[in-house]
């Protein structure tokens, strides 16, 4: 059986069309997205990412309609996943964008939103007992700008950073900033650990503002661990003890290499243990 999605409010099956050629998000990469997980009929960490996404809304102007909110999309997401019977444990994409128009005429402000879902194995994060390997991906650099913290569709940086990594047999790829320093990788935020301490890049350094990075800096710090802000330079990972990166629907992931520098992984695992605690 075919699944579903939801168009503007309105029922669609896999492979129908719904935007066209003149769509500014297919043209300008002008809109949004949010990755999610649901677990047991619930989105997790749902506060924080609708705070993120209609803080992104009104940074590019949109001009969302009265029942537009987070609630509306928490029913729309979760009914959804329930039609593709998904709600026990699912991957969820929803995507904000602009309509038709040119670079200076867009036909309106308001937001079209296409949310799709996928199934996951089982509610909670697991943790890779095999570890990942990274590299720094050299041919892009991200602005630190106003934007840099957004999840946008326009995402070519990070596109470019993923094949390369696929070319190269990584599982990922680390981003630099403008001043050569390492912002975040193609679909996570990037974290180390050394002497017991964890840290992780500012969001000045031009990182995206992940969802499961502000829930580990504002909800596992107070469990007793430290955990700071620090630009990331290449020497700094290379004298770490620990790597490991982090996503909304991935939860935490171990690195074991990066170039010649092998990782232990004892910090990320007992993170990911409360982190299951927490939100399940």
């Amino acid at each position: 059986m075919p699944r579903i999605f939801v168009f503007n409010g309105q029922i669609c099956k896999e492979g129908d069309k719904v935007i066209t050629a003149d769509n500014r998000s297919f043209r300008y990469g002008d809109g949004l997205f949010e990755t999610m997980r649901v677990i047991d009929g619930s989105i997790a960490l749902a506060e924080y990412h609708f705070e993120r996404l209609f803080a992104g809304i009104s940074k590019l102007r949109f001009e969302p309609p009265t029942h537009f909110t987070p609630i509306y999309l928490a029913e729309e997401i979760l009914s959804i996943c329930k039609k593709n019977k998904v709600e026990n444990a699912a991957r969820i994409r929803l995507m904000v964008f602009r309509g038709n128009g040119g670079l200076y005429d867009p036909e309106d402000l308001k937001p079209n939103y296409l949310i799709q879902t996928w199934p996951l194995d089982q509610p909670g994060f697991c943790w890779n007992e095999n570890g990942l390997v990274v590299d720094i991906y050299p041919s892009a650099k991200k602005s630190c700008d106003d934007f840099a913290e957004l999840k946008s569709n326009n995402f070519l940086p990070y596109i470019m950073a993923a094949l390369y990594a696929k070319q190269n047999r990584f599982y990922d790829s680390l981003v630099m900033n403008q001043y050569g320093r390492i912002a975040d990788a193609t679909i996570a935020n990037l974290f180390a650990v050394k002497d017991g301490s964890i840290y992780t890049p500012p969001l000045s350094e031009g990182c995206v503002a992940g969802v499961m990075r502000r829930f580990l800096l504002e909800d596992i710090a107070t469990e007793g661990h430290t955990i700071k802000e620090s630009q990331f330079h290449v020497n700094d990972l290379l004298e770490a003890d620990e790597l490991f990166l982090t996503n909304a629907v991935q939860g935490i992931r171990w690195v074991r290499q990066f170039r010649n520098k092998t990782y232990i992984n004892n910090m990320g695992l007992n993170l990911l243990r409360e982190v299951n605690k927490k939100i399940r």
